[in-house]
């Protein structure tokens, strides 16, 4: 294997870090909102625990990847993914201004990763 080969592979790596560090992210933003509608103390530490590893999750990403990459398409994955755990779980109700919100922001995702190889 050349140096090439292995530079290649921890990018695709940085890059799953980056997506579960998103997921992370969206998890607990949505522990948050729970927990204000009345969540227990086990809800609480659930969504702490979840904060730090979407952190460790980001900081393995930003090891490989460019912070102005890496950053961005962290908070967009929360973004997005927020928006749709309000519409799916929190009885959130969107009009044509958020789709519109939403593709922009998938949109400049797409445009940030383009640049990362």
């Amino acid at each position: 294997m050349c140096q090439d080969d292995l530079q290649l592979g921890e990018v695709d790596v940085a890059w799953i870090y980056l997506f579960i560090a998103g997921a992370l992210e969206v998890a607990w933003a949505a522990g948050l909102k729970r927990l204000g509608l009345g969540g227990g103390w086990m809800l609480g530490i659930l969504t702490l625990i979840t904060m730090a590893a979407s952190l460790l999750a980001l900081y393995a990403a930003m090891a490989r990847l460019p912070l102005g990459i890496a950053y961005p398409i962290w908070t967009g994955i929360g973004s997005v993914g927020s928006v749709a755990v309000g519409v799916l779980f929190f009885n959130q109700t969107i009009g044509a201004s958020t789709v519109a919100g939403v593709l922009l922001l998938v949109a400049g995702m797409v445009l940030l990763g383009a640049d990362a190889h």
